[in-house]
């Protein structure tokens, strides 16, 4: 998976959790994410920052990503699920890889509960 598939798919379930909870928590008299009260100052005291679109959450991603670069023929070595199998289908292998880490925030919105 590469780092747009991640973020996407990390902000789309957040999102569609919380709207789901807040289905569920309906039929039992439950509010999640509720509409506050009290103005930006309150909110952003528990934490909220102010948007166009209501009190928005900052959602932090820290991520490690890996680069491997090689010229790869098969080796006659190889492990696969724990089982090890020895052959000679003459392949080499010359790989480099790089890991780099990469962090960063991405304010958003819920959906509040009606």
């Amino acid at each position: 998976m590469d780092l747009k598939e991640f973020v996407s798919e990390t902000l789309l379930q957040i999102v569609n959790g919380v709207a789901d909870a807040q289905i569920q928590a309906t039929t039992a008299g439950a509010r999640v994410n509720p509409r506050l009260v009290g103005g930006q100052t309150h909110a952003a005291g528990l934490g909220f920052l102010a948007s166009s679109h209501g009190p928005a959450q900052i959602v932090q991603f820290d991520v490690a990503l890996t680069v491997k670069e090689g010229s790869g023929t098969k080796g006659g070595i190889g492990i696969v699920a724990g089982i090890v199998s020895l052959g000679s289908s003459g392949q080499s292998s010359a790989e480099n890889s790089s890991i780099s880490r990469v962090k960063f925030n991405v304010p958003l919105t819920l959906p509040e509960a009606g």
